[in-house]
């Protein structure tokens, strides 16, 4: 199918994509994200005793959650920044920021700006192709938020069903689900470049570092801190290594 042009409005992207009706979208889902988080701390800190887990437990919780956040969110800003020319602050901060998979963000923009004749960030970039795109990203990101709403539920029964079952099971399985994540992520990464490879193996001997240094000295610091400190190193490991040229030319 040949693609459709819309030439209506040649207006710069930038007169649209910072319009105040968007800065006050933005804000109003960042306000219900403070909100949500308000109310998961309050019932965490009310439920959390009555199934063992103490305030310290909490403390040590919230305090890893944050250092594992780190690393991401460093990379998805270092995006984001790079965005901002394309779709302004405003959608960069509900999209980007908000749903964090840049890949699929920018994947959906292109997909609809082909549509319409028009490269992403081209000459031919006009508003009319930004807020097709921009309605893809969300359409995009809406249909994740309708399966995780349809799905819940269904996923509740299910473990519900096998703590029935086998309590045990339910100990195994989330933790394995886990480490199929990762590994399938940074299997992924492995076959690309030989800067991916050393990144991937010296994060992955860094952390097991972490986690015989926590055990044999009794610092459960070094566990928590864990996951950001391999980051680091992974990062500075792959700048190092990118420099020396290990990585073919784009």
């Amino acid at each position: 199918m040949a693609p459709v042009r819309v030439g209506a409005a040649t207006a710069p992207v930038s007169t649209y994509a910072n319009l105040p009706v968007l800065w006050i979208c933005a804000l109003a889902v960042f306000g219900v994200i403070i909100l949500q988080t308000l109310v998961y701390l309050r019932a965490a800190r009310t439920d959390g005793p009555d199934i063992g887990f103490s305030r310290q437990d909490l403390r040590t919780s919230f305090r890893s959650g944050a250092v594992a956040a780190v690393g991401p969110s460093l990379a998805i800003a270092i995006v984001a920044v790079a965005l901002l020319a394309l779709f302004g602050t405003p959608a960069v901060l509900i999209r980007i920021g908000l749903v964090g998979s840049a890949a699929t963000e920018v994947s959906s923009a292109s997909l609809a700006s082909a549509t319409m004749g028009a490269d992403l960030g081209g000459a031919d970039y006009t508003a009319d192709v930004f807020a097709v795109a921009f309605f893809a990203m969300a359409l995009s990101g809406g249909m994740w938020m309708v399966a995780t709403l349809v799905l819940t539920p269904l996923l509740k029964r299910g473990d519900v069903r096998l703590r029935s079952m086998n309590p045990a099971l339910m100990a195994i399985v989330p933790s394995a689900a886990l480490l199929g994540a990762f590994a399938s992520l940074g299997i992924a990464e492995l076959g690309k470049t030989a800067v991916h490879i050393i990144t991937v193996i010296v994060s992955a001997l860094t952390m097991m570092a972490c986690l015989a240094l926590a055990r044999t000295l009794r610092q459960a610091w070094l566990r928590e801190w864990g996951l950001g400190i391999s980051i680091i190193v992974g990062l500075v490991v792959a700048y190092f290594a990118h420099g020396a040229g290990l990585a073919p030319p784009s």
